[in-house]
């Protein structure tokens, strides 16, 4: 399976990572699919807002909803995320070369938002690279049956481990 995942401990480091090796695979002419997350501090708030681009050149989708002050629920907003799904998932019928994931969150711990994706770009024989945080790391290591790779979070890392498991000039067809 050509499934790998990253993880870090610093707030917002998984995001700033995939999105370098993603600007870094690009710039060595690999054809992406997927999606990288940007994060942007609010001045009246602790928290962020949250925007996924889509790979390689597409849209930048908001995923985040403003919840009001005080409020503790999850501030995703589901609407943006299933956009990026789907762009993304007609993405894939170019043959990329790699699938990136930014996270695999709740929505992807439950089976909705990029699971299915990650399900067909593995069937199309599409490395798959995702952002992984502690709190769905269990859920995550079921879904792939402890079959997924961990790399250190490093684009070296990253770029060996795609040059091992799709070589340079390789697609999915």
């Amino acid at each position: 399976m050509n499934l790998a995942y990253v993880s870090t401990t610093e707030r917002g480091a998984t995001d700033r990572l995939l999105s370098a090796a993603a600007a870094h695979l690009a710039a060595r002419g690999v054809a992406l699919a997927g999606v990288v997350q940007s994060n942007t501090e609010c001045a009246d708030s602790s928290k962020c807002d949250m925007d996924l681009k889509v790979l390689p050149d597409g849209e930048t989708i908001r995923i985040s909803q403003s919840l009001g002050a005080g409020s503790r629920g999850c501030r995703l907003d589901p609407a943006g995320l299933e956009l990026a799904v789907g762009l993304v998932g007609r993405s894939l019928d170019a043959g990329p070369r790699l699938l990136i994931v930014n996270k695999f969150g709740k929505h992807e711990a439950d089976g909705r938002g990029f699971r299915p994706l990650i399900g067909e770009a593995l069937a199309r024989d599409i490395p798959v690279l995702v952002g992984l945080n502690g709190l769905n790391a269990e859920r995550f290591l079921e879904f792939t049956d402890g079959a997924a790779e961990q790399l250190s979070p490093e684009i070296e890392s990253i770029e060996t481990w795609l040059n091992r498991v799709a070589p340079e000039g390789t697609a999915a067809a």
